[in-house]
């Protein structure tokens, strides 16, 4: 009887499901803690660990505290970061075209950013990312509308803009941009800007309103110049083989987590846009509100031409053309 019963107590234990693993996410951003885009993350986290019972853990690594850009790309590929948000651009060494969702003046706004980057041609850059590099979009983001600042030079037109060093992110776009204005690209690392601003190695920059005020570039700039150049989508993106090892329903947590982490997230870069030139004036930054069409104008005769072989031909005009 004692050895039917042990049996039984044996087989019981055995049909018991295995216990759920334990999932430990490290995420990185080279923007600081204060900007929506960490504040996302750590929306993320909590609604992952809430709906897991504890069991997913995400970390949270802002400031570029696990390298620039490119090395926490590398690291994402490579499997040694899970997670990592960062400009689409940055992504073109595997997915050339991709780099057109960041071509100056293509968005008409954040709807359309959106619309795009969620249907078939949002799709076709997701699948050839995973296909080329082992990475997957989890989500695209609105990381807000990018105008330029500068340190002593009141700029209103494109002229004011000759021989300018322009500090801008590390990719080809920005670079012919810059120069459509006259400018000189100075391409540099987001954590070394600040102190770039500061001792004059660069006589301006360009980001959005809210990660200009997260950089406290405010404190090292005196004008803001409106160039709506612009609109930056952010990518959210996973090492595929990390995700593939998970489970169907820790998927379906984390999905449903960055959806709502970035629903949250635009609509508070969208509120902190519009209320943030006001507390750059007060704060005795001079805001300048140029022609925006003489910014226009020769970056569009320009730069779409020169990447149409890496965008792919037709590719600017088909986004433009969502509805």
């Amino acid at each position: 009887m004692k050895r039917t019963w042990l049996g039984l107590a044996v087989a019981a234990l055995m049909a018991l499901p295995a216990a759920a693993q334990q999932v430990t996410i490290r995420w990185g951003d080279v923007v600081g803690g204060t900007h929506p885009s960490v504040q996302m993350i750590d929306r993320i986290a909590a609604e992952a660990k809430d709906k897991s019972g504890g069991r997913i853990v995400i970390q949270s690594f802002a400031g570029g505290q696990l390298g620039s850009s490119r090395d926490m790309i590398d690291a994402v590929a490579n499997g040694v970061q899970q997670i990592v948000t960062e400009g689409a651009a940055n992504f073109g060494a595997w997915v050339p075209s991709i780099s057109v969702v960041e071509a100056p003046y293509i968005w008409r706004d954040a709807a359309h950013l959106d619309k795009a980057m969620n249907g078939p041609i949002g799709e076709q850059f997701n699948e050839t990312l995973v296909k080329a590099r082992g990475m997957r979009i989890l989500g695209t983001t609105y990381y807000g509308t990018r105008h330029i600042t500068t340190t002593a030079k009141a700029v209103k037109t494109p002229a004011d803009m000759a021989g300018f060093k322009l500090r801008v992110p590390e990719n080809d776009v920005f670079k012919a941009m810059a120069e459509a204005w006259g400018a000189k690209p100075t391409p540099m690392n987001f954590g070394e800007l600040y102190l770039a601003l500061k001792q004059g190695v660069v006589d301006g920059q360009e980001n959005p309103l809210p990660t200009i005020k997260s950089g406290k570039f405010d404190e090292v700039q005196k004008y803001l110049v409106l160039s709506g150049h612009i609109i930056t989508p952010r990518l959210v993106v996973v090492n595929e083989a990390f995700w593939q090892g998970l489970s169907a329903g820790d998927r379906k947590i984390i999905a449903d987590a960055v959806k709502n982490g970035i629903a949250w997230q635009n609509a508070e870069l969208i509120r902190q846009e519009g209320t943030l030139v006001d507390t750059f004036k007060a704060a005795g930054v001079t805001v300048i509100t140029p022609d925006v069409n003489a910014f226009k104008a020769p970056v569009v005769a320009k730069v779409p031409k020169m990447f149409e072989s890496k965008w792919g031909v037709g590719m600017y005009d088909r986004i433009q053309a969502v509805r």
